[in-house]
């Protein structure tokens, strides 16, 4: 049995409503039943075995992907791409109030892909967060973990406002600048010198685009100029998309 094989076969036996399914021939549907599975799978102990070859494979598919580190320069930059791929001191990760990353197979959030990335010990690790704070996580709040086998050393999880109509009121826009702040000041309090942004709360939370990337650059401009001190040397605005490429070039 092969390293992937193993690791599908283990997760299908964990769960009695799995076990039954079969196990697709090529790679690529092997990759998305694992990913899949993981998405699906609850945090609880695991076999040492299993991690083992769950990093062995994750390392694999990173390498693959490619690491991307960036230049030191400018302080403020924007790189558009996956960013499970950058070798920053830590990503910020766009998170909902449970904290324990996206459950929906092979969704296309950033929650989802960063937990898929990492491994089943990063939801692990956010499970016993929040088993230790004992409530949801509140919004405009950060945490912060280890980054498993993405190439970064940590992982910034925030909660960002949820806008259902669109059009957000001034409690929710101040909200989306306390992830920042909350964000830089974890950094801070944990002498990190790289940190790379998402688009928090825009795309499934409806922040609008333009005014989070406003909300966003000006929070951090404020944050670096109030704290002069401050550890942070290098910020990216991580962009997937090219409209939210476009906004952060303008204002930058």
């Amino acid at each position: 049995m092969n390293r992937l094989d193993y690791l599908i076969d283990y997760l299908l036996k964990e769960d009695p409503q799995y076990s039954e399914m079969e196990i697709p021939s090529d790679l690529q549907g092997k990759r998305d039943l694992f990913r899949a599975l993981r998405n699906v799978r609850w945090p609880k102990p695991v076999r040492e075995e299993f991690l083992r070859l769950q990093d062995e494979e994750l390392q694999a598919q990173l390498q693959e992907k490619g690491i991307v580190e960036l230049p030191k320069e400018p302080k403020i930059q924007i790189w558009q791409g996956d960013i499970t791929r950058l070798k920053v001191d830590a990503i910020v990760n766009a998170a909902n109030s449970q904290m324990l990353g996206c459950f929906h197979p092979l969704h296309k959030c950033i929650d989802n892909a960063i937990h898929s990335a990492a491994g089943v010990q990063l939801r692990e690790e956010c499970y016993q967060l929040m088993l230790q704070q004992g409530h949801e996580e509140s919004t405009g709040q950060a945490k912060i973990t280890k980054a498993y086998n993405l190439p970064c050393k940590y992982v910034i999880h925030t909660v960002g406002p949820i806008i259902p109509t669109g059009i957000p009121n001034p409690l929710q826009k101040e909200q989306l600048a306390s992830c920042y702040r909350s964000i830089m000041q974890l950094a801070d309090e944990n002498r990190l010198e790289s940190i790379a942004f998402c688009c928090i709360s825009t795309g499934e939370f409806r922040f609008p685009n333009q005014l989070a990337a406003e909300i966003a650059v000006r929070t951090v401009n404020d944050y670096l100029t109030e704290h002069p001190d401050s550890s942070i040397k290098q910020v990216v605005f991580n962009v997937f998309k090219d409209i939210d490429r476009d906004i952060y070039q303008r204002l930058l």
